[in-house]
C-alpha cells in the first residue's frame, strides 16, 4: 500500500493532540490519527476543570508552590513555571475558539479543587473536558490543513536505526487501518505523541478504553527513555455502581463541600480529618489511601461521599451530569451519599521530554499525559493535566515551525508476508484479564518489594506469549493493546523497584519513609 506523507503526524485525538494540530494546521500538512473516533479520548472525560491563575489574590507563585506541594518535592520547577505562567494565555485560547466555560456575573466561575490553596479552577460545569472537546473537533474538522484517520492504530515507529541509517531519528510509523484491516506507513520528519495514558493496564480505572498506554510502549521500544512510571494516581472518588464503567465523581464535589464517610451501617462518620488536617481537601494520594485504609479495616466494598448537605438548586447547577447519571442508578444525590472506591486514574510518568515535547529521537515529540515533563512529579495536582496539554502542545508546535526541513527517505511498506490469522483470540482476552487483575492486586495503592516481585514475574510470562503471538500473526487493535500494556506494566513495576522510599503516589511497606534527594525515576532502553 501507497505511503502517506505529511509534515506532522499527530497520534491521539485529546486535548494535547487536538491542540496540537491547530497550532500547526496554518502552515503544516498535519495528519491527526486516532484508534476509535475522534472523541473517544480520555479529555472527554475529565469534569473538573482546567487550572488558571485569574482570581483576585491568587498568584503564580501560589499556583507554582501548590504544584509543588502535591509533587512531593519532584516537580521540575522550569516545566512548573512554563506550564503555570502560560496557563491564563491557554484559557483565552479555548475562550476565542469559543468553548463556553461557566460564568458568574459575567466572569469566569472559578472553583477550588483537592490541593489548591485558592479558587482556580476553570470549568464548563461539571464536563469540562466534553465542553473542551466539542468546541476543538468542530475547528479541526473546519480546518483544511488536517486530516483525521479514524479507526488507525500505532503499530510502531519508523526510526532511522531500524532502517539502517545513522542517528536517532524517527522517520514516521505504521499504523493499523481497521476498515481495509491493513498495515499503511506513514511518512513526516516529525510524530507527535499524544496517545494519553495507561489506565487500562488496572482493572478498576476511570479511563477509557483507549487509554493502553500506546505511545509510551512505542517511544521505549524505539530508544527513548521513560520517568516516573511508578507514579499512577488514582482518583479516589470513582462511582461504585454495577452498571457504571469509570465514571468518576469530580473532585470538586469535594471542594464545594462534600464529606467522605463510612456506610450507615458503622454509623455514617466522616473520616478524612483522622489522616490528614486538610481532610477531604487533601491531595489526592492521600484522599485514596486513606479511603484504601477504611476499605480494608473495616471489610468494605466502598465508602460514601455526603454532598446532600448543599442544596438541590446548587447541586443542579454545578454538577447536572453527576446529579443526572447517578439519578439514572437510583441514587438521589440530593438526599443520599454516593458510593465510591478510588480506581485507576493518571499516568504521572511517560515518555521523557524537554520544554519543547522533544523525546530522545530526532523529530519525535511526545506531549499530554504519554508525556513526562516533570511537571507533575510524584503526584498531579488536581486540574493541571488538561492545562499541560495545551502548554506543551504549543511548545512542540512551535519547536516544529522553526526546525530545518528534514530528509525525505523511503519507507518499507509493513511486511505480513510470513503471519497467518490468529484462530485463538481468547489467547488475548485471558491475558489482558490476568493482566489487569495482577496489577490491580499486587502494583496498586499499597505495594511491597513481594508483590511488585510477583507482578515481574507474571509480566515475563505474558511477554513472552505475546511475542510469540506478535510474530506469528496477523495483528490485531486487541493485540496491539495487549502487547503495550504489558511493555507499560513492566516499566511501572521496574519503576516502583527502584524507588526504595515511599514519595507521592508511590507508597511501600517496605519502604514507608522519605529517601532523600529527591530524584526521578529513569529507565534507558537497553539497561543502560
Amino acid at each position: 500500500m501507497q505511503e502517506l506523507d505529511f509534515d506532522v503526524v499527530i497520534v491521539g485525538s485529546g486535548l494535547a493532540g487536538l491542540s496540537a494540530a491547530l497550532r500547526l494546521a496554518p502552515t503544516h500538512r498535519v495528519a491527526l490519527l486516532t484508534k476509535r473516533a475522534i472523541e473517544d479520548g480520555s479529555s472527554q472525560w475529565a469534569q473538573g476543570g482546567i487550572a488558571a491563575v485569574l482570581g483576585e489574590g491568587d498568584s503564580f507563585e501560589a499556583h507554582v508552590h501548590d504544584t509543588f506541594i502535591a509533587g512531593a518535592g519532584l516537580c521540575a520547577p522550569d516545566a512548573t513555571r512554563l506550564v503555570v505562567e502560560q496557563a491564563p494565555e491557554c484559557i483565552a485560547w479555548l475562550r476565542a475558539l469559543g468553548v463556553a466555560f461557566s460564568l458568574e456575573e459575567g466572569q469566569l466561575h472559578l472553583t477550588r479543587e483537592g490541593g489548591h490553596s485558592e479558587r482556580r479552577i476553570v470549568h464548563a460545569q461539571d464536563a469540562t473536558g466534553a465542553a473542551v472537546q466539542r468546541t476543538l473537533i468542530d475547528a479541526v474538522h473546519a480546518t483544511p490543513g488536517i486530516t483525521v484517520f479514524e479507526q488507525h492504530t500505532l503499530v510502531d515507529l519508523i526510526t532511522a536505526r531500524k532502517l539502517g541509517h545513522l542517528g536517532q531519528a524517527c522517520l514516521g510509523l505504521y499504523a493499523l487501518d481497521q476498515a481495509s484491516d491493513t498495515v499503511r506507513t506513514f511518512r513526516a520528519p516529525h510524530t507527535i505523541l499524544a496517545t494519553g495514558g495507561a489506565g487500562k493496564v488496572y482493572l478498576y480505572t476511570t479511563n477509557p478504553d483507549t487509554s493502553t498506554g500506546d505511545g509510551i510502549a512505542a517511544a521505549w521500544r524505539a530508544g527513548c527513555r521513560v520517568a516516573n512510571m511508578e507514579f499512577i494516581q488514582f482518583h479516589p472518588t470513582c462511582l461504585y455502581h454495577p452498571h457504571a464503567k469509570s465514571f468518576l465523581i469530580s473532585e470538586a464535589v469535594r471542594g464545594e463541600g462534600g464529606r467522605l464517610v463510612l456506610p450507615a451501617a458503622l454509623g455514617g462518620e466522616r473520616f478524612m480529618p483522622r489522616h490528614d488536617e486538610r481532610a477531604e481537601l487533601a491531595p489526592r494520594d492521600v484522599v485514596a489511601r486513606a479511603i484504601d485504609f477504611e476499605m480494608k479495616k473495616h471489610g468494605l466494598d466502598c465508602v460514601y461521599l455526603d454532598i446532600s448537605q448543599r442544596s438541590p438548586e446548587f447541586l443542579h447547577e454545578h454538577f447536572p451530569n453527576i446529579l443526572a447519571h447517578c439519578a439514572g442508578l437510583g441514587i438521589d444525590i440530593t438526599r443520599e451519599p454516593i458510593p465510591v472506591v478510588p480506581a485507576a486514574h493518571y499516568t504521572c510518568g511517560g515518555v521523557l521530554t524537554d520544554l519543547h515535547g522533544r523525546t530522545d529521537l530526532r523529530g519525535l515529540y511526545a506531549i499530554g499525559e504519554a508525556a513526562c515533563t516533570g511537571l507533575h512529579g510524584a503526584n498531579r495536582l488536581a486540574s493541571n493535566s488538561l492545562l499541560e496539554c495545551m502548554v506543551f502542545a504549543q511548545a512542540a508546535a512551535q519547536s516544529i515551525a522553526a526546525a530545518p526541513a528534514g530528509e525525505r527517505l523511503v519507507l518499507p511498506a509493513w511486511d505480513d508476508s510470513r503471519v497467518q490469522d490468529a484462530d485463538e483470540a481468547v489467547v488475548i482476552s485471558h491475558n489482558w484479564d490476568e493482566l489487569r487483575r495482577f496489577m490491580w492486586d499486587y502494583v496498586g495503592i499499597v505495594r511491597t518489594n513481594k508483590r511488585l516481585e510477583r507482578a515481574m514475574h507474571r509480566i515475563a510470562l505474558l511477554k513472552s506469549e505475546i511475542h510469540e503471538f506478535y510474530g506469528q500473526f496477523h495483528v490485531t487493535r486487541d493485540l496491539l493493546e495487549l502487547r503495550n500494556l504489558v511493555q507499560v506494566a513492566e516499566l511501572i513495576v521496574r519503576s516502583a523497584q527502584a524507588r526504595h522510599e515511599s514519595r507521592g503516589l508511590h507508597f511501600s511497606r517496605d519502604w514507608p519513609e522519605l529517601a532523600a534527594p529527591a530524584a526521578p525515576t529513569i529507565l534507558v532502553p537497553g539497561g543502560a
